[in-house]
């Protein structure tokens, strides 16, 4: 991994695979770039150059607590230029979940993209949504040295997991990774909430857009992404058959990717 400076003086880890055009993926809620490492591999062997980052306070990135999603902005605007510093071209990103309403929002502020693909973004538009003090709930329970109970309370209310998943998941082995997470919800909430709608400048950005979702995931997700789709002059809407249960698939999404990306070759 390298690292570089974000704009507020954080530390952000990255790490760039393959050669050719630049995508740059950005993780939804309890991931990190190693996640994304499958997806990351399949891209580079399509002729790209993956990379994929740690968002802030996961991974070997830093944290400035009580950050803003303007300062996530910030982070994926620092990525993008050390990409496009070295490959001399412009970069995609890939969003998936919350890392979409990311890139989207990222680029409404004027953060630099060549191409947005943006898998299953949760955007409510107004309709059940989570309550409305769910980040500073989950900020008090990490301060509290609670990090844990942040997490399953972003599970059942931010995320909406039955909760018989919830109390599986708290007793596994995969719960001590997700409470290294934890004040990484605190941000991924607080985003969420504040363009649970797409603002009018989200949804006027002049990039083009494929607003992707898998058939089988959660409803709200795939009516979330056709309804984004449709309100954004020019996006395509495309269904994956192969991402299942709110994951990507590499490979099926790298074929949606080589398809439609302009800068590739």
């Amino acid at each position: 991994m390298q690292q570089l400076t974000s704009a507020d003086g954080t530390p952000i880890a990255f790490q760039a695979l393959g050669t050719g055009p630049a995508i740059v993926v950005v993780n939804g809620a309890f991931s990190t770039a190693h996640d994304a490492s499958a997806f990351a591999e399949e891209l580079a062997g399509a002729g790209f150059t993956a990379v994929t980052y740690d968002r802030r306070a996961r991974g070997g990135s830093g944290d400035a607590r009580g950050s803003a999603p303007e300062r996530e902005a910030e982070d994926l605007a620092a990525v993008l230029a050390a990409v496009t510093e070295s490959s001399g071209g412009s970069a995609a990103v890939v969003g998936h979940s919350s890392g979409a309403v990311l890139a989207l929002y990222a680029a409404s502020l004027g953060v630099p993209v060549a191409h947005l693909f943006l898998s299953e973004p949760p955007f409510r538009f107004g309709e059940n949504e989570p309550p409305h003090d769910l980040p500073e709930r989950l900020q008090t329970l990490v301060d509290a040295g609670r990090p844990g109970d942040a997490v399953t309370t972003f599970q059942l209310e931010g995320i909406e997991l039955p909760p018989p998943m919830v109390e599986q998941i708290r007793s596994s082995p995969m719960f001590e990774s997700l409470v290294a997470l934890a004040q990484s919800t605190v941000y991924d909430a607080t985003l969420t909430r504040d363009v649970s709608t797409p603002t009018s400048a989200m949804l006027g950005v002049t990039v083009s857009v494929a607003v992707v979702t898998g058939v089988e995931t959660f409803p709200f997700l795939h009516a979330s992404a056709a309804r984004l789709a449709g309100l954004i002059p020019g996006a395509e809407f495309v269904e994956v058959p192969e991402s299942v249960g709110h994951r990507l698939d590499p490979v099926a999404t790298t074929r949606v990717i080589a398809a439609r990306y302009p800068g590739r070759g």
